[in-house]
């Protein structure tokens, strides 16, 4: 029995590593772009447009992708279709570092498909394996993918900078951790067909389509306006920083101080929220928060950014933790937590991806940052009504119609 327990004990170790590591290669492939953009423009004399079109490509693949994640994991199970992405994903990060235009592209569609593989499967996987530790194991899965995406951001320009190896390098150094999730992740290729088995129970036989709940949308909608928040305030919160008199350096710690600010959240909410039946309280914690945040922004002085930009951190660290644990606390099984996330991931990131380009036209026709500020505040409301709505006691999928 102790040999039993001891080798049980080592199963969930490498399991949990397994989850960690397939975590942090989620963001960082994907913000170590932004600080050496202009180096990758310079360097294949590409325009602005193509340029900018590069941190566009993955979320279109996360919009296409996510619906056919489920389908794919339900013939071949979790486990090796979560190895075969990564296996991708380290694929598609050497391919993209190799120095021309057109690898540039390629490497990036690559990522963004891997990529999708992960967020829509991995809250299933959590659900399905660690059905009395949702929160927890959503908390370190969430935690990793964030903690990742700052150093990400943070080490790709000393890279690109500072040493011999240049934005190539720079791109291509994630690779390493690609390799180390697929070697940490072999040992779960021997539970596949046992649990691919689970996946394939049936749908309830009265069931009707994911898309026709009311719940389905506000997960949805919640997904994709908090995803819109956080990828268009990465995009523009330096320049709106630099508007109100801030050096160049500052306003980029600046949003490196907004990104870590969202690490206790990502870490708090999920557990707090799978001890809830109930996480309206949590919409309007996070609501206020970003509220200030945006507010101080638009109103505040300049004095007080780094209040706005860790106010607006929190919220977009709750936010995003409670949208995780939507996917689980609001269905039955694991399948069906990986189809609600693939439904909600697929058209949430394909407004997310509207949303930096919508925001600098905005700009552009209004001369000022006023308008998109306040077009901030409208999405975090709307985000509030969205959540008040997906945060009740209930399952997307009933047990009768």
């Amino acid at each position: 029995m102790p040999k039993e327990q001891a080798k049980n004990k080592w199963s969930i170790i490498l399991l949990v590593a397994g989850i960690v590591f397939i975590s942090i290669t989620l963001r960082s492939p994907l913000t170590a772009v932004g600080p050496i953009i202009s180096s990758i423009r310079d360097g294949l004399a590409i325009s602005n447009v193509l340029a900018g079109f590069i941190t566009t490509i993955p979320l279109l693949a996360f919009a296409i992708i996510s619906p056919f994640a489920p389908k794919i994991s339900r013939r071949f199970g979790m486990e090796l279709t979560l190895f075969l992405s990564i296996i991708l994903l380290a694929l598609g990060i050497i391919v993209r570092s190799l120095g021309t235009t057109s690898f540039l592209l390629v490497g990036t569609a690559l990522i963004g498909i891997a990529i999708s593989f992960g967020n829509v499967l991995l809250p299933g996987l959590i659900k399905l394996k660690f059905p009395l530790q949702v929160g927890l194991m959503t908390a370190i899965f969430t935690v990793s993918m964030n903690l990742s995406g700052g150093i990400g951001a943070g080490l790709s320009y000393p890279i690109a900078n500072g040493t011999s190896f240049g934005w190539q390098g720079a791109l291509g150094f994630w690779a390493i951790l690609a390799i180390v999730a697929i070697i940490v992740w072999i040992p779960q290729l021997k539970n596949r067909e046992q649990i691919s088995e689970t996946q394939k129970v049936p749908l309830l036989e009265n069931q009707k389509s994911i898309l026709l709940s009311p719940l389905t949308w506000s997960i949805t909608l919640c997904m994709g306006l908090q995803s819109l928040i956080f990828y268009t305030t990465a995009a523009w919160i330096p320049a709106i920083l630099q508007s109100q008199g801030m050096d160049a350096d500052k306003s980029g710690w600046m949003l490196s101080i907004m990104q870590f600010s969202q690490l206790p959240m990502t870490f708090i909410v999920p557990i707090i929220a799978g001890r809830l039946k109930d996480q309206r309280l949590l919409v309007v914690i996070y609501t206020v928060l970003y509220l200030i945040g945006f507010t101080g922004l638009l109103v505040g002085p300049a004095t007080l950014s780094i209040v706005w930009m860790i106010s607006i951190g929190l919220a977009g660290g709750a936010s995003f933790g409670l949208v995780m644990m939507f996917f689980s606390l609001r269905s039955r099984t694991s399948m069906q937590a990986a189809e609600l996330s693939g439904t909600a991931q697929s058209i949430g990131y394909l407004l997310a991806a509207v949303g930096p380009v919508f925001f600098g036209l905005l700009h552009e026709e209004t001369g000022s940052w006023f308008s998109p500020i306040i077009l901030f505040i409208v999405t975090a409301i709307l985000l509030f009504l969205s959540g008040m709505h997906a945060g009740r006691d209930r399952y997307v999928f009933p047990l009768s119609n």
